[in-house]
């Protein structure tokens, strides 16, 4: 499975990318349990504001690519992602 997130902004103006092969990576087996324990088509609508960071992430895995677009916002339906955001930022 390859994840790739890129996002940032707000404030800060600061950009992250993770891009990350699972089966090459030591946490690659918990990213992806975490991924399935994700709902793709239940993602939050992106909440504007320039003042918000945003979030595109996608996911390959074989012939399946899956991309959500989501924002820091601090909602409960952004809280899932941003997890899996703070997972990255702490495997990389």
């Amino acid at each position: 499975m390859h994840i790739s997130a890129k996002g940032g902004g707000g404030f800060s103006g600061q950009y992250e990318l993770f891009d990350i092969d699972t089966a090459a990576h030591a946490a690659g087996r918990d990213l992806e349990d975490l991924l399935h324990s994700l709902d793709f088509g239940e993602a939050p609508p992106p909440a504007i504001g320039a003042d918000i960071p945003r979030w595109e992430v996608t996911v390959c895995d074989g012939d399946a690519r899956r991309t959500v677009v989501f924002t820091e916002d601090g909602s409960a339906a952004a809280a899932p992602w941003q997890s899996l955001i703070e997972r990255l930022r702490n495997t990389a």
